[in-house]
């Protein structure tokens, strides 16, 4: 039978040894705190099933610790504790996510029958969320934070991928995690103990680029004053990551192709080919089908390369994951920064789980790391955050309002995610334009959107194109 983890919190010695005596088995594996920051601390540390947690405790109360579980293990259930005079107050807890309570002094039978009723109203996923946690201990997935459904299937495609030498595709947003998936895959691998080298094709000149992959030779063009190991060869039977890969030049990827066909490379200046063993894994943020259509990615490589796909979600596909980074990040530039940060005030907390994220997971990181660092006492406000003005203006209409039931909460949240990211997609549209001498059709099809869908975006943003090129004359 699988062993349920319950944290018990109360500040009597009394309540906390009762509880946990009616719980004796082997079934449950029982940790107790006397105060709600011992608690935050343990749920920092632990993954737990069931929270009890006593509703009126000195310095951090029972709502407090109920704010710190959805925000650290939102799925997780919580039981209060309060006695006969408080129970409004535990009636008003449960209005804010506590699944129930019991009174002080408790009926054992009940108080099982409670947490009976808690475990089996559970997500159903929770099986798979075990799996995730499983999976994240022993093969090495630590770098994630993530139990949804969305990173469920990741964790799932880097094990299958692992056993392989299939070259892998993998396919985000900037800022989803794009070379943490690499490097999973080859910790994963029997190759683990091989070289793993990073390349960024877009910090590489396109002079400077093939040389880099497949080295030189000796007096092979001016400068190359001696021979150049590619980073090809420093990877041989190690995994060779390429990141935005849709940066590489026409001529570069038809060498490339020829290695992947081959596994051999030929050094500039080179006459034998030298053979190679690597796993060859690539990483882009743009739409490669697009640019096969457009003739500036080679289909044949797009089909070599893309024989193992991974797409990562982004952020705001993410389901639950949200408050689990945030609890993440918190925790981590707490401690690196040497601040006493305890909780995140209701309004900032709100906002951050409601934005959309253009920049993904690494935009909430340099949030939180921002918002410990300007937090002035042991609460994140939202003043904290210093998003832009365009941002903030995007939660004007509630910024004097916290949400006081769900469905304001879920008004906030869905106006939030509406507006976010309204500047990343006209800045979007514009550098279409201007990379296709603002034509259109051209931009249309670079982008693979649709003409008419193009031609919408345009005049929802005002986009005039025709002002723009009577302008240029």
């Amino acid at each position: 039978m699988e062993q349920v983890r319950m944290l018990i919190v109360d500040d009597e010695e009394i309540i906390r040894e009762g509880l946990k005596r009616t719980l004796a088995g082997e079934r449950y594996a029982v940790g107790t705190c006397a105060n709600g920051y011992a608690a935050v601390e343990m749920l920092n540390d632990r993954q737990f099933d069931l929270i009890v947690t006593d509703l009126k405790m000195p310095g951090m109360n029972g709502i407090e610790v109920l704010k710190a579980v959805n925000t650290l293990q939102p799925d997780v259930p919580v039981i209060m504790i309060t006695g006969y005079a408080t129970v409004e107050t535990a009636v008003e807890a449960m209005k804010q996510g506590a699944f129930d309570y019991i009174t002080k002094p408790f009926d054992p039978d009940e108080f099982l029958e409670k947490v009976e009723r808690a475990l089996e109203r559970r997500p159903v996923h929770t099986g798979e969320i075990q799996i995730a946690r499983e999976m994240a201990l022993h093969h090495g997935f630590g770098r994630f934070v993530g139990e949804s459904r969305e990173m469920q299937k990741v964790y799932r495609r880097i094990m299958q991928v692992a056993g392989t030498t299939s070259t892998v595709l993998i396919t985000g947003e900037s800022g989803t995690g794009k070379e943490l998936v690499a490097r999973a895959i080859h910790e994963n691998s029997v190759r683990r103990d091989r070289p793993f080298i990073a390349v960024d094709c877009s910090s590489l000149a396109e002079t400077l680029l093939e040389s880099e992959l497949f080295g030189h030779m000796k007096g092979s063009f001016t400068g190359a004053v001696q021979n150049k190991t590619g980073l090809f060869k420093a990877a041989d039977g190690g995994t060779l990551f390429l990141d935005e890969i849709s940066n590489i030049n026409l001529s570069t990827q038809a060498k490339l192709l020829r290695t992947l066909q081959e596994r051999t490379i030929t050094p500039i200046g080179g006459t034998q080919p030298v053979p190679v063993d690597i796993h060859l894994v690539a990483a882009t943020n743009r739409e490669l089908r697009s640019m096969v259509a457009a003739g500036t990615f080679r289909e044949d490589l797009y089909f070599r390369l893309n024989i193992i796909p991974v797409e990562l979600p982004p952020l705001r596909d993410r389901g639950g994951d949200i408050p689990l980074l945030i609890g993440h990040f918190l925790k981590r530039f707490t401690k690196e920064l040497g601040k006493g940060i305890r909780r995140i005030a209701p309004d900032a907390m709100a906002f951050l789980e409601g934005y959309g994220y253009p920049g993904n997971v690494r935009e909430l990181e340099n949030i939180i790391e921002r918002a410990v660092v300007l937090a002035e006492d042991d609460t994140i406000r939202k003043r904290d955050l210093e998003l832009p003005d365009s941002v903030q203006a995007v939660a004007a209409p509630f910024a004097d309002q916290i949400p006081k039931t769900g469905d304001e909460l879920k008004e906030m949240k869905r106006h939030i995610r509406e507006h976010a990211t309204d500047d990343v997609e006209k800045a979007f549209l514009i550098c279409a334009l201007e990379r296709n001498d603002w034509n259109v059709t051209r931009a249309a099809e670079e982008t693979g959107i649709l003409r008419p869908n193009f031609q919408g975006m345009l005049k929802r943003f005002g986009i005039s194109v025709r002002s723009r090129l009577n302008q240029a004359d």
